[in-house]
């Protein structure tokens, strides 16, 4: 059964980024068509392809290889240059090899202007629209990712410790001991003494109202050996007991978040955890959050991946916050999905996952670099500030700015990703992330 819950957790995943990859080509392909470009494909996937089907104009299909997608629109660059359709290969592009890349990728485009009226080309619309057209693919990532975690937040909820008392515990038991039974010489917990029961909920402690087991905490750990008074709803009526916390070593967060030893009040009960729903503007706002962070962690991917693939071949334990390709993506998906935790925790989990891969795919696309969706933004301000320039001293309208003439610089960045995606998918298989213990 752990192996079908493991296989089924990666085909979820499988699946769902299957459809961040569509609706991310839909966020092209929509503006395309709505400002007149002829779009010749819609494709998810990459190879030979499965299955197609032409509706109108456009061939719409899957592709073998799922790992992107793509959709070919008429006219992404100007018309090659009279002298380069000509076959002048003269080696301006940087050398043969690139001079040959250059002119490989013009023939292509100049397949996609053949036999339209030439108004209905990326090329030729107005700045804005080209912009609108390639940021259209990001931002259904980011829709996305923000409907997720509003899925998250407010439909599923935030497990959150509430004010109802799970367990009371009979004894004190020291600090990191593995005793796990009262011996006849262990104290009685505070809360045992003062009559708590699990089921009983806390309304106020020391005439504090509280409306959360963490502020009920944080009065009883300021109070060691101060008698408080713990009012509690039990079975529609409320008791007043009266509590003594005493002093001891607990484990508490730090202010970096990670657990440190302190000596705080310390009663004796633990609270019923239960999913809480967080008001809708959450959702939003940790979409946000995250786009912050992962951005700040981009600009420095290079030496990420360089530092996991160090920690692979040296042997260290990998950090829990690397880079992930797809498979350790679905390797996380799929033992989450074969843990023994309650169904609605592992649900929880593969959809922010999925909204995570989402802000990622946001973020990484916005690099403007060429074949991303961030270079051909740039290459379209470009245009428009030459053209603004030329307006601005009455010059001749400028020709348009021919994109094919970086195809060196998007192979480079290409062969980047190609070699970056391959360490990290060693990474995934050999030293993976380990957020389950393991």
């Amino acid at each position: 059964m752990t192996v079908i819950a493991f296989i089924i957790g990666v085909v979820l995943l499988v699946v769902g980024l299957a459809v961040s990859i569509a609706l991310h080509e839909i966020g092209h392909l929509f503006p395309a068509k709505k400002f007149g470009v002829r779009v010749g494909q819609y494709m998810i996937g990459f190879g030979p392809t499965l299955w197609s089907r032409r509706i109108g104009e456009t061939e719409y299909g899957f592709k073998a290889i799922p790992l992107g997608g793509y959709i070919s629109m008429a006219g992404m660059y100007p018309p090659s240059p009279a002298e380069a359709a000509a076959g002048d290969r003269d080696g301006k592009a940087g050398g043969g090899f690139f001079a040959t890349m250059v002119q490989d990728a013009r023939t292509a485009n100049d397949e996609t202007l053949a036999g339209d009226d030439g108004k209905r080309v990326f090329y030729e619309l107005p700045v804005y629209q080209r912009v609108i057209i390639m940021l259209g693919g990001p931002v259904m990532n980011l829709l996305l990712a923000i409907v997720l975690f509003t899925i998250v937040f407010s439909g599923i909820g935030v497990q959150t410790a509430t004010t109802t008392i799970a367990s009371v515990s009979e004894c004190v038991l020291p600090a990191g001991s593995t005793q796990t039974a009262c011996a006849a010489d262990d104290p009685a917990s505070p809360a045992a003494a003062a009559g708590l029961q699990p089921g009983d909920v806390i309304v106020s402690v020391d005439g504090t109202p509280v409306s959360t087991f963490a502020e009920a905490s944080a009065i009883i750990q300021d109070s060691p050996n101060q008698a408080l008074s713990i009012v509690v709803d039990r079975d529609g009526t409320q008791e007043t007991l009266q509590v003594t916390p005493m002093l001891a070593e607990r484990q508490i967060p730090g202010e970096d978040g990670a657990p440190t030893t302190a000596e705080v009040g310390f009663v004796g009960m633990t609270a019923t955890v239960e999913y809480v729903r967080q008001p809708l503007a959450d959702g939003p706002r940790e979409a946000f959050e995250r786009t912050g962070q992962v951005a700040g962690v981009m600009w420095q991917l290079p030496v990420r991946v360089y530092e996991t693939a160090v920690d692979m071949v040296t042997g260290q334990s990998r950090d829990p916050n690397s880079p992930l390709s797809v498979v350790g993506a679905g390797r996380l998906a799929g033992e989450v999905a074969a843990t023994d935790a309650p169904i609605l925790n592992r649900v929880s989990f593969l959809l922010g996952l999925l909204g995570a891969l989402n802000i990622a795919l946001f973020v990484f696309n916005l690099i403007p670099l060429l074949p991303l969706d961030g270079g051909h933004v740039v290459v379209a301000l470009w245009d428009g500030l030459k053209r603004a320039w030329a307006t601005l001293f009455r010059r001749p309208p400028p020709r348009p700015v021919d994109a094919t003439k970086l195809v060196p610089v998007t192979f480079v960045v290409v062969i980047a990703l190609v070699v970056m995606g391959g360490v990290l998918i060693l990474a995934d298989l050999f030293n993976p992330v380990q957020l389950l213990g393991g």
